[in-house]
Order: structure tokens, then sequence, then C-alpha cells
């Protein structure tokens, strides 16, 4: 039996190591080698809901949760905070009020997002409020802070096949979630984004905020590829929807007219 094991052992793990590098062909590459990310992605989970798994509820449908370990390692002083966030979560979420729901929120929201690739720069075009976000691959460095931005400022690089993203400057008035689960401005995250075949890729965020949590926490997801023909981004400026009723477009108007 030993001799067998022994004999099996290094003919896994050759098999192994040539399905990692066929794997690895068979991603699209652009022109500089690196792998080609460009396309319209978009989560199918529910994390946008909770980001821990739950049952269905009047806030939704079930899911099964992102976080590894499926823990969130609040601080005893924070959960007060969250309990608070959640009683009021009907008002208090940003997305209630369609502010720009940060990072690494907007990857996971229920709309489409597209990437355009360049050698120096990675541009993320989201559907929802039209929000743009620019991770810089050219080696520069994050700005000097404090800076509170809504979707922090994103400095990337390749660490092999995968698309490594650093994000500081946040402000704090942002959640994970709409149960709400938050953070503080001294919120951290790394993003990194690796292509498991062309229509496929894990995107994976480890958070840190000293202010809140314990410890640094990962969530780890698919982002499925839009294959449909001529699928597009469409328009999402829900911060124009109260205003409608007031300067509402000539087809809306038309059409209460009659």
């Amino acid at each position: 039996m030993k001799n067998t094991i022994a004999t099996l052992l290094p003919v896994t793990i050759l098999l192994s190591v040539v399905a990692q590098s066929t794997a690895a062909q068979n991603i699209p590459r652009t022109s500089d080698g690196q792998p080609d990310l460009s396309g319209i992605w978009q989560v199918l989970n529910r994390a946008n809901d909770n980001v821990l798994a739950h049952s269905a509820s009047a806030d939704g449908p079930a899911g099964l949760g992102v976080v590894v370990g499926d823990e969130i390692p609040y601080r005893p002083e924070a959960l007060a905070q969250k309990a608070e966030n959640f009683a009021n979560r009907a008002t208090l979420d940003t997305e209630a009020s369609c502010y720009l729901p940060g990072v690494p929120r907007i990857t996971y929201m229920p709309f489409p997002f597209q990437i355009v690739q360049l050698p120096n720069m990675v541009t993320v075009l989201y559907e929802y409020a039209h929000a743009i976000r620019y991770l810089y691959t050219n080696g520069s460095e994050h700005p000097e802070g404090p800076i509170n931005w809504w979707m922090g400022d994103s400095r990337a690089h390749w660490d092999g096949d995968t698309l490594v993203v650093d994000v500081v400057h946040f402000t704090d008035a942002t959640w994970f979630d709409r149960t709400g689960n938050y953070h503080s401005d001294a919120l951290h995250v790394v993003e990194r984004y690796s292509l498991i075949d062309s229509d496929h890729m894990q995107y994976e965020a480890t958070i840190e905020d000293p202010n809140v949590f314990t410890r640094p926490w990962t969530m780890q997801m698919t982002l499925y590829r839009r294959t449909e023909p001529n699928f597009q981004l469409l328009d999402y400026d829900c911060y124009a929807f109260e205003w409608e009723q007031y300067y509402p477009y000539p087809e809306v108007a038309e059409g209460a007219s009659q």
C-alpha cells in the first residue's frame, strides 16, 4: 500500500501542475501578456443584502454568504453601532439615498460593471449610478491623506496572473451591505481579481479596519462574464428618480397626460 501511495503521489502532483498550467494558458491575455479582464461582469449572489449567510426574510431572499468563515470579527464596542445600523437600515443605508456604495460593495451590487484594461490603468465602469473607478497600474503611490472619498483611492499591480488592488482613503459613511455591516474611515481594502477561465473570475476582498474589527477578514466570490449578444451597461441614475416628478422626461410627461 505504501509503495502504491508513493507511486501515485508524484503522478497526482504532476496532473495538478498540468491542469493549472493548462488553465493559465487558456485565459485571454492582452498584447503585453497580462490576463485580459476586459468585458462586462456581474455577481450571482445576495451579498448586497447581507454578506453573511442568511435565511429569507421580509428584507429579501436567502443567501449563502461570501465571508470566509462566515464571521465578521467586530470589536465588542463596535457591535452597538452595528445594531443601531440594522434597526435604522431602511433610511441609514447609503443605497437608500443613492449615494455611492463604496468598495468592495459596488462589486457585488446587483448590477453589471464593465472593465476596460490598458497597460497603465484599469478602468471599471459600473451601471449603478454610472460610478467609475480608476485602478492605476503605473506604479504611482496613494496621494497623501487623510482624504474621505466614497470609493477610496485605488493603486494596483500584477502578482503573477492576479490583479491586486490596494484601496485606501475612504469615508465612514458606506456599509458593506443592507444589514448595516460597517467600517470607519480607517478602512483598508485589498482586492484580488483572478481569471478562472475566459468567462469566470475569482474576486477576493480583504478588509482591515482596526477601529472596528479585531483582525483582517476576507470575502470571496465568483464574477460571471455577461455573454449575451449586444449586452451593455444601461442607465440607473437612481439619484434622478425623485426629480422626475418635477422635471419629467418628455415621453414620461406625454404618457401621464393621456
